[in-house]
Parts: structure tokens; C-alpha cells; sequence
């Protein structure tokens, strides 16, 4: 399955509240499912079915009653995937700490080494316009 059928799938919340409740039990049947969720049953199956299609669950009948499952591969899948960038992230932002680290702990300089940058600069007189017209009543 693809990242991008898990995460369309896992982007909408009922999606996910439907995945919580298999993540309890082993398996659970699609009226059990719905019980919860203010919806119609048709509904729940519609989002079942883009949950089945991102392989996410899989469904099974047994006489009049289908069972779902989930399946937890493409999350794992999609967590591989978020960790790449996690430690990328994290390794920049400690990169980031031990810089602002090494910065703070610098001894500060004393006024006479103060960088060209902090001494007071003066500006220009500022130029005034003659006065414009005024209106007259």
C-alpha cells in the first residue's frame, strides 16, 4: 500500500476513532464499530472501505455478520517514514542547542571590544516640506 492511501486515511478523524476501537479489541464486528459514532451504518461502512483500501483493516464475513480486523503494517510503514525526518530534526535542533550553548558560555567583551555594530549611530536631520494648502470656509 501506498503513504499516500494511509495518510488520506488516517487524515480524517472518524477514520481514525474506528482505528482506536480495533487497536482495543482483536477483532470487532461493523454494527460494534458504528455503535459509538453518530452515523449512519452505511456511512461507517463507506469509511471502512477507504480504510480497507489503504490496507489498514480487513474485513471478513461470517454468516450475516463481517468482522473487521485491523492491520497495523502501513502505520508502520508510515512511522518509518516520519522517523526519517524526526531524526533529522532532532539532530538539527541539537546542533542548534549546542551552538546557542557554546554562544552563551563565550565570555562577553568588554566596551572597548564592542563591535562596530553597537556603537550609537546618528541620523541624518530629518527634512520638512512647506506646509501644504489649507482649506479656506
Amino acid at each position: 500500500m501506498s503513504l499516500d492511501q494511509t495518510f488520506a486515511a488516517l487524515a480524517d478523524p472518524t477514520r481514525r476513532a474506528l482505528l482506536a476501537q480495533l487497536s482495543e479489541r482483536d477483532t470487532l464486528s461493523v454494527s460494534e464499530l458504528a455503535r459509538p459514532h453518530a452515523m449512519s451504518l452505511p456511512a461507517v461502512m463507506k469509511h471502512l472501505d477507504v480504510l480497507s483500501d489503504a490496507g489498514l483493516v480487513e474485513r471478513s464475513k461470517t454468516g450475516r455478520t463481517v468482522s473487521v480486523r485491523l492491520r497495523a503494517t502501513p502505520m508502520q510503514e508510515a512511522t518509518d517514514w516520519l522517523n526519517r525526518y524526526q531524526r533529522f530534526w532532532s539532530e538539527s535542533l541539537d546542533r542548534l542547542a549546542a551552538f546557542l550553548e557554546e554562544e552563551t558560555c563565550q565570555p562577553t567583551s568588554s566596551p572597548s571590544q564592542a563591535s562596530p555594530s553597537s556603537a550609537v549611530s546618528t541620523s541624518a536631520p530629518k527634512k520638512s516640506s512647506k506646509p501644504g494648502r489649507t482649506r479656506k470656509n
